[in-house]
């Protein structure tokens, strides 16, 4: 059970304690990108899946999904209100269908007393939050086996996809093995003509899905995540745009009842109340 000390809010460092674990082997900007967008009442503690030899094979998560239950215990333990998931590959490596993902969130939630979100699963809750039935996906640098997996999780949501394809598919790579050796950071122009090319293709969806973590440099080289972009590729498209970080940091905020800060993308912002005036 969880220590019963973190029950009296003056044992905790801060009112309310999120934690996050990401993938081996990824220096994670998840908790940076959530403090920045948080009051100053929200503390982040951040642990690493821990996984020798991890090459991002799809096989090596089905392996260590025991993992997600040592996170969520060891956060339990050290106070944690909630924990996020990092990396949108997760509930399907296993082949898992969303209902089965939401089950096992709630068993791990109730097992260790902390709620458990895993940002795959996050984004398919925030579609059906804004009632999207037609959707097209981006899927970013995602190899094809990632790519097609989670196009699968979303159709078995229930979501009609209008689109699915990477940036291989899209042209701005000749090869996979190009796009990788970007180590997940695009130059800052990628994120718009990708997202233009997907509007393209689905002309009719209710909504544009972004998955994985992806980079995209600012004018002054500073990698930046789909969090940050949001609000002006809406604008862009014309759309919502649900990316997988998006959704997570909605969920958590959402879970905490607690706004997030600053001028955000139509997702996050739904949870701030109106300025009076």
């Amino acid at each position: 059970m969880k220590p019963g000390r973190w029950k009296d809010p003056k044992n905790k460092l801060f009112p309310y304690q999120v934690g996050f674990t990401a993938p081996p082997h990824d220096f994670d900007a998840a908790p940076s990108d959530f403090l920045r967008i948080a009051p100053e009442t929200v503390g982040v503690h951040g642990r690493m899946l821990h996984v020798p030899g991890y090459a991002h094979q799809l096989s090596q998560r089905v392996d260590n999904f025991h993992l997600m239950e040592e996170f969520v215990e060891c956060m339990s333990n050290n106070g944690a209100d909630v924990c996020g998931q990092v990396g949108t590959n997760w509930v399907h490596c296993q082949g898992t269908t969303p209902d089965q993902v939401r089950v096992l969130c709630e068993q791990i939630s109730e097992r260790f007393e902390t709620p458990f979100h895993m940002a795959g699963y996050c984004v398919v809750e925030a579609l059906r939050e804004i009632n999207a039935q037609r959707i097209a996906l981006n899927s970013v640098y995602y190899w094809p086996d990632w790519r097609d997996g989670y196009a699968r999780f979303l159709r078995q949501a229930g979501f009609e996809l209008l689109y699915a394809g990477n940036f291989v598919d899209m042209g701005f790579f000749r090869t996979q093995e190009q796009c990788n050796a970007c180590n997940w950071i695009f130059e800052g122009g990628m994120a718009r003509r990708s997202m233009e090319f997907v509007a393209d293709k689905a002309l009719e969806a209710d909504a544009f899905v972004v998955n994985g973590m992806p980079n995209f440099r600012r004018k002054d080289g500073l990698p930046e995540r789909m969090v940050s972009l949001d609000r002006e590729i809406e604008t862009l498209v014309g759309k919502p745009v649900i990316s997988s970080d998006t959704a997570l940091y909605w969920r958590l905020f959402r879970t905490l009842q607690v706004e997030p800060q600053g001028q955000l993308g139509s997702l996050l912002s739904s949870l701030q109340r109106p300025v009076p005036g």
